[in-house]
Order: structure tokens, then sequence, then C-alpha cells
């Protein structure tokens, strides 16, 4: 199992955040790839831990041809921009704002007088000149839930073979997957595949058995056959 530690890479930032950049694919960044960071699995290609600084931004900013997922995982933000403006995420709320050929303008802020944090993850979608669009997922404390990717058939999350899954587990909760993974622990700790990994950890494998060993917020990313 490769495991790649957020605190060993440099951290970066703009506007009023600071991050790490764990995934920065080629399909997406080209030569501007960080060496250092992974690529991603199907159309996976971006993932980042930011803070946000008391009162911070990202500013205004425009998006095209990519669907941008957020995890709330401390404090909140303040959503505005071209789609559901004005929502607030908070408690490990997650939103998914769809660009398509359409587009969208967005701004995450921190409305609070504290640093919070959230994960960025960006996945490229399967077809091209589609409607902007958004949806809002509450994942709840002992479950597993799917907020991308899936089949035609459902329309709770955006179809596509890459999908994405946020698993809010408590301590003793197991989780098995088949097939490639590449997943992220934002909090908590527990056994994968027989390693120990812990909050700021990326890993992936050929397969996959994780158990936790404290509560776990964690983000997993599979290509479907």
């Amino acid at each position: 199992m490769k495991i790649l530690h957020r605190d060993d890479l440099h951290r970066g930032g703009f506007a009023g955040l600071r991050e790490h950049r764990l995934v920065t694919d080629k399909k997406a960044w080209g030569p501007h790839a960080d060496p250092s960071a992974w690529q991603g699995i199907g159309n996976f290609v971006y993932l980042a831990d930011a803070t946000f600084r008391p009162k911070g931004e990202t500013r205004m900013h425009p998006h095209k041809e990519i669907d941008v997922i957020s995890f709330m995982i401390d404090g909140r933000v303040a959503h505005e921009g071209s789609l559901e403006h004005g929502e607030i995420l908070e408690n490990y709320a997650v939103q998914v704002q769809r660009a398509g050929g359409e587009g969208f303008i967005h701004n995450e802020v921190n409305p609070d007088d504290e640093w919070n944090r959230m994960i960025q993850l960006w996945v490229l979608p399967e077809t091209l000149g589609e409607p902007a669009g958004y949806k809002k997922y509450e994942p709840e404390l002992g479950q597993v839930t799917r907020i991308y990717g899936g089949n035609a058939q459902q329309d709770s999350t955006y179809a596509a073979k890459t999908e994405v899954s946020v698993a809010l587990m408590k301590p003793g909760q197991e989780m098995q997957l088949d097939g490639e993974f590449m997943a992220y622990i934002t909090q908590g700790s527990g056994i994968a595949n027989n390693e120990t990994v812990k909050g700021g950890d990326l890993f992936s494998d050929s397969s996959f058995h994780f158990v936790a060993k404290d509560n776990v917020h964690m983000i997993v990313v599979q290509e479907s056959v």
C-alpha cells in the first residue's frame, strides 16, 4: 500500500487560505502538476486540504468543465456565486458544483473569527457541455455516503464511473472494498490493509480493508468497472 503524508508536502495557498495539494493530476494540470503530489485515479484530478483565515475567502473566480466537490471539516463556509448563493456548509456537509459547458463563478468565505478547514476535490466530467448544477449532502455518523458517481438510472448523484464517497465511521467500524481505490483520512485513525493511517494520510492500493480506531472522517475514490 502506498501512503502520502500531507505534512511532508509544501504548504502553499492563495487569497485568504493556506493549503496542501495532495493530488494534481497531469490530465488537468499538465506541466504544472506538482511532482511531489500524486496522480489521481479515473477522472479524479485534484485534492487540496485547506484552512481559511478568520474572515478569509477564495475570492470570486470561474470554473468550466470541472466538477468541484467541497467537504467541510471544521468550522463553516458561506457559499457565494452563480449556483445556490447563500448556502452554508458545516458539520461535515458536502457540496458538489458541476460547471459543465455553462460554467459557474463562486467564492467560499469563512464567516467566523476562527480558522476553519475544508477539503476540495475536482473530477473531470465524462460528458462535455452539460448544464451547470449544484447538489448538497449531509453525511451521517456510522454511514458511508456516496456523493458523486454511479449509474445514469439514478439522480441522487451526478452519474460517472469515478465514484466518490464519504465514510463517517465509529470506533471499530469496518469497511471493505474490492478494486483499486484512493482514500484520504481527514480526521481520526485506523488500520488499512494492516498498516496504521491517520488524519492527513492519502493512501492507495488494489483492494481495501479498513478498521476505524476512533471516530474517522474519510474520503474514498474508486473507478467503477
